[in-house]
């Protein structure tokens, strides 16, 4: 059985029928506008006539057919443009756009509804570094035998150049074209699918890339111009079709390529925090309960107020305003990395003092800044959580962000000491919040993630580069600056090539895999099942980097975590740490148990077991 999908868009090139399509696009600062058909010429649009700044044209074309949109703009004159709604490019954000008929794919696994959220495993990836589309759909099998059950693409929306991390898109309807074909992409989600793989897109619609976005010269509107983001114009959010143009996006993802799931970048940049909300129920409407939808946040500010939608579908806290189901949890990343690496520059300065208390309360509420003043920018961050299930918050070590940010782009696998940073894989992969690793991280990859781009106006490249430089001199460990000089040039092909994750020695890289292999099974058997309705018991720093932490599960039983990051061994505050009765062992790293039994909760070593369930009103 086969099938197919589309997304009818508002906007943009839309099959219409057979032999025909129907453009239609938004420029409130053009005074006409017409398609250029590939080896036709240009087909004036007609203004509709609400006079708010929408043409539209229905006219013989087929899939396939390249085209573009001819403004005559109020401020710049003629300008030819790609279309900003465009399904798919003829090559790069500066060529024509592509009619796509999304009818041309035919769906094998169409009947797939996704999976709970509860049995996420997260693996983030480069969809470039790992060989495009093709190449991530060659590597599925291998991942879902490992124990991974969603795949999360940084993100695919047409970027410049074939070289980028994506959150430089300025396309977001057409995948790249470096990566591959729309049937590519869809290829490979209906793979994932058919190995009981959620797959899931990151998007960005906080800032579009400075390279190849057109949108001033036709529609001001679309953006604000009495503030500004880190990245450059605000999106003027408060605009009805911005609004629409950025849900539509969602949806079509979400509808027409059957994403199980979409990850949010950095919402907190967006200028109207209400639409946040708004998205959310929307997309809720539409998909229905018939499919598993994931929604994640990536937010600066804790923003507890919109987590906690249920796996079931049902809003786990009550308020209209709970439709995501997590958010990525900087703070239990932030704790992790001091302990692991001693590090306490920049935003690390806020997670150095007592890190074992601040990781003992990621493990019980979720965030550790839930409205108190961080030492690092001075203001309050955050809101409270408490009440919040330990599913509401996305774990990790590692992400693009946090190697790829770094000056050098370095993994822990070669910041941390390695039984260190094995004891912290396995808490995260065995802790109730959902976990994520970045590609490689299976097999202990050492490989940097650096920053890089492929942008084609060289002025570009040389203020990106020197950006760069200012950032990082700004820190001590940068007052030389010959070390500014050896920064990895971003738009040097070499850069993007040194950051493709290859396994290391094989015995080395065999340990790492199997070792992810073997937790993932236990989190798959003796934790996952049990985690709807799951929620903390207590967690507490027993020494300087060591945490205990219990969690009641649906069954009422208890898993009880012990960790020291630390190289001394724990010789006090053990009592908690008794193994009752009944118990069962779910995984010690080495010596734990028997350590403990003799007074010694080795450095370097985490226990995690499962206790008997526990009579109600006990606890």
């Amino acid at each position: 059985m086969s099938a197919h999908f589309s997304w009818q868009l508002p906007f943009g090139a839309q099959v219409s029928a057979p032999g025909r399509v129907r453009f239609r696009t938004w420029a409130p600062g053009a005074k006409t506008a017409a398609v250029e058909i590939d080896g036709r010429g240009r087909v004036p649009m007609q203004a509709e006539p609400d006079g708010e700044g929408w043409f539209a044209l229905e006219t013989e074309c087929d899939p396939g057919t390249r085209y573009r949109y001819a403004f005559m703009s109020q401020v710049d004159g003629e300008v030819l443009v790609p279309d900003p709604a465009s399904r798919g490019q003829a090559g790069d954000v500066f060529d024509p756009s592509v009619v796509v008929d999304p009818h041309a794919y035919q769906w094998q696994y169409p009947n797939w509804a996704g999976r709970p959220w509860h049995e996420t495993v997260l693996y983030e990836l480069h969809p470039g570094a790992l060989g495009g589309f093709a190449g991530i759909q060659q590597r599925l099998p291998e991942l879902a035998e490992l124990g991974i059950t969603a795949v999360e693409l940084m993100p695919v929306g047409e970027f410049p150049g074939a070289q980028n991390w994506g959150y430089d898109g300025v396309l977001p309807f057409a995948p790249d074209a470096s990566y591959g074909t729309p049937e590519q992409l869809k290829a490979l989600i209906d793979t994932a699918h058919g190995l009981g793989m959620m797959v899931f897109l990151d998007v960005v619609y906080n800032h579009f890339g400075p390279d190849g976005n057109y949108l001033n010269s036709y529609a001001p509107a679309f953006f604000r111009h009495d503030m500004n983001t880190l990245w450059g114009a605000t999106i003027d959010f408060r605009r009805p079709e911005v609004d629409d143009f950025f849900t539509q996006n969602a949806l079509y993802w979400l509808q027409e390529y059957r994403f199980d799931g979409l990850r949010f970048d950095a919402v907190h940049a967006i200028c109207v925090p209400e639409w946040l909300a708004k998205l959310g129920r929307r997309i809720r409407q539409e998909t229905g309960g018939q499919r598993h939808v994931h929604l994640v946040l990536e937010h600066d500010g804790n923003a507890a107020h919109l987590l906690g939608f249920a796996a079931d579908g049902s809003d786990a806290a009550g308020s209209a305003t709970h439709v995501y189901d997590a958010q990525w949890n900087d703070d239990a990343h932030h704790v992790l990395h001091v302990l692991l690496t001693g590090e306490d520059g920049g935003y690390y300065a806020a997670y150095a003092d007592r890190p074992a208390e601040k990781l003992a309360r990621c493990l019980k509420e979720g965030f550790v800044y839930q409205g108190e003043v961080s030492p690092y920018s001075g203001e309050p961050r955050g809101e409270p959580n408490a009440d919040l299930p330990p599913t509401a918050f996305v774990n990790f070590l590692q992400n693009h962000d946090q190697i790829g940010n770094r000056a050098f782009g370095e993994r822990l696998t070669v910041l941390a000491h390695p039984q260190a940073l094995h004891a912290a894989q396995a808490l995260l992969l065995l802790a109730p919040q959902i976990p994520m690793l970045f590609m490689g991280e299976e097999f202990g990859a050492a490989q940097p993630f650096l920053y890089f781009t492929s942008h084609r106006d060289e002025e570009l490249a040389r203020a990106v580069r020197e950006g760069r430089k200012r950032e990082f001199g700004r820190f001590p460990q940068f007052s030389d600056p010959a070390l500014l000089e050896k920064l990895p040039d971003p738009n040097s092909f070499s850069t993007f090539i040194a950051s493709i994750p290859e396994p290391g020695p094989a015995p080395e890289s065999a340990a790492w895999l199997g070792r992810v292999a073997q937790l993932l099974r236990i989190r798959s058997l003796h934790i996952a099942p049990f985690l709807r309705g799951a929620h903390a018991i207590d967690a507490q720093a027993i020494g300087p980097k060591a945490v205990n932490a219990r969690w009641l599960l649906a069954d009422r039983s208890v898993l009880n975590i012990t960790v020291n990051l630390a190289e001394q061994g724990l010789t006090e505050s053990l009592d908690r740490l008794a193994h009752p009765a009944g118990a069962d062992l779910l995984y010690d790293s080495g010596g734990a148990l028997e350590g403990l039994a003799a007074g010694c909760f080795p450095g370097y070593a985490i226990l995690a077991i499962r206790e008997p369930a526990t009579p109600m009103g006990a606890m």
